[in-house]
């Protein structure tokens, strides 16, 4: 039985992949039936078929023939073969008594025809066919009109035309599913892509945000320590211990970051809290202890969503890095917190007036002005620059339904004020020591 079911399988699967074989082979069945039926008289006066009753007429048996090997083209020209067929039956039906089934090949050219077209034609084109063939059978055959030869002609075909577009209707439904399925497919890959892309894009700020800062610093205390080497091994012990201090700092937040790209099922890593305004105290001793005085001032002790608190955290390093790197030497920098209604409000000054890195003319954007260097610089991130700091800085406040400006302050240095609103529009859950548990400022 397997055997008889896969040797099928395999004749089915052949026949599918070459149509006009199959057509050829339909065809000839068509034409065996046909012959067959036309040495059958329907009745003997008992109401049984009797076979071999009668003999088909040459000319029967050409028409026969025609119209069978007229289905061999039925996929190809499917209106034309009904017309021939059709055709044929007719002139059977006029000219032949009692007249050969060749209206077989119309009922087959007829279901071809519905299968592969429309519901209109299918009622226009049956309808007329069915007509037709019925009326030649009536009118000219010896039979009663009313006999069941006759009917069966105009059931037959009606049959064919309602099988035809039951199988075009199942066909349109199969594609409609497999078009949907594909699309689906299409679209969560896209999806996938997407996060992915946004995924990307957030650890790069990050990774930004703490390479930035922490090298800046390294790279400041370093040349402090070579400066005075050799006059004051001292202070250059202090400079070197402030490097390491920023170094393990920025190892230890980019392990973190870089634990967001591990996969699922690998073993598990330490981890430590996304930093927060709860260590802005530290942070800002950092920056002093590279000589550069920061004043904080902070309204409120106000609790902050985790990803709030991230945002702002991040947006004061990066202004005060770029203070230090840009502002110039003596510059100031002051950095204040405050509630407003249902936001925070992130505020970096200086009173700067480096050049280095700055972008003139891209001010209102995020770029430094003409006259200011320091915290909107960018770190040579304006537009000019080609670099990540204020893009990344207004990307992640945007993110969170914000809104930051930058530009160079009246009489001299430059300001940086994030607006952010107090419920993120993020969706994060709560990180550990951030959310619920931190304030405005410490």
């Amino acid at each position: 039985m397997t055997t008889l079911s896969s040797g099928f399988a395999r004749a089915r699967r052949w026949l599918r992949e070459h149509p006009l074989a199959f057509d050829a082979t339909l065809a000839f069945c068509t034409l065996v039936a046909m012959i067959c039926g036309s040495f059958t008289d329907p009745g003997d006066g008992h109401g049984r078929p009797a076979f071999g009753a009668r003999t088909p007429e040459l000319f029967s048996v050409l028409l026969m023939t025609l119209a069978a090997a007229a289905l061999v083209l039925r996929r190809r020209r499917p209106m034309q073969v009904l017309a021939v067929t059709a055709a044929l039956a007719a002139v059977e039906y006029v000219l032949m008594d009692p007249p050969a089934p060749v209206v077989m090949s119309s009922v087959i050219a007829l279901y071809t025809v519905a299968s592969r077209t429309d519901r209109p034609t299918t009622w226009r084109v049956g309808l007329l066919t069915m007509g037709g063939l019925t009326a030649a059978a009536m009118v000219f055959g010896s039979t009663p009109w009313y006999s069941q030869e006759n009917f069966g002609v105009f059931a037959w075909t009606g049959l064919a035309s309602a099988a035809g577009d039951a199988v075009r209707s199942r066909r349109a439904f199969v594609d409609a599913i497999r078009e949907r399925a594909e699309r689906a497919e299409r679209t969560r890959e896209e999806e996938a892509r997407r996060r992915v892309a946004e995924e990307r894009l957030r650890i790069a700020r990050d990774l930004h945000d703490v390479v930035a800062h922490h090298i800046a610093l390294v790279n400041v205390q370093a040349g402090v320590a070579a400066h005075v080497m050799d006059k004051r091994p001292d202070q250059a012990k202090e400079a070197l211990a402030h490097v390491r201090d920023a170094s393990r700092s920025a190892l230890n937040e980019l392990r973190v970051t870089v634990g967001l790209l591990r996969q699922q099922g690998d073993p598990e890593a330490p981890t430590e809290p996304a930093p927060g305004l709860a260590v802005l105290g530290e942070l800002v001793a950092t920056f002093r202890n590279a000589g550069l005085p920061v004043e904080v001032a902070c309204a409120d002790r106000d609790r902050l969503p985790a990803a709030v608190d991230l945002a702002a955290y991040r947006v004061i390093q990066e202004a005060l890095t770029n203070v230090r790197k840009h502002a110039g030497a003596g510059a100031q920098a002051e950095v204040s917190v405050v509630r407003v209604g249902a936001t925070a409000e992130v505020t970096v000054l200086d009173n700067g007036r480096g050049s280095a890195g700055r972008s003139p003319g891209a001010a209102p954007g995020g770029g430094a002005g003409p006259d200011g260097g320091g915290a909107g610089d960018g770190d040579g991130d304006g537009p000019a620059g080609g670099g990540h700091g204020l893009v990344g800085m207004r990307e992640r406040v945007t993110a969170l339904g914000g809104a930051l400006t930058a530009g160079p302050r009246y009489g001299g240095g430059f300001r940086v004020h994030a607006i952010l609103p107090v419920e993120a529009r993020t969706g994060e859950p709560d990180r550990p020591g951030t959310a619920g548990g931190t304030g405005l400022c410490r």
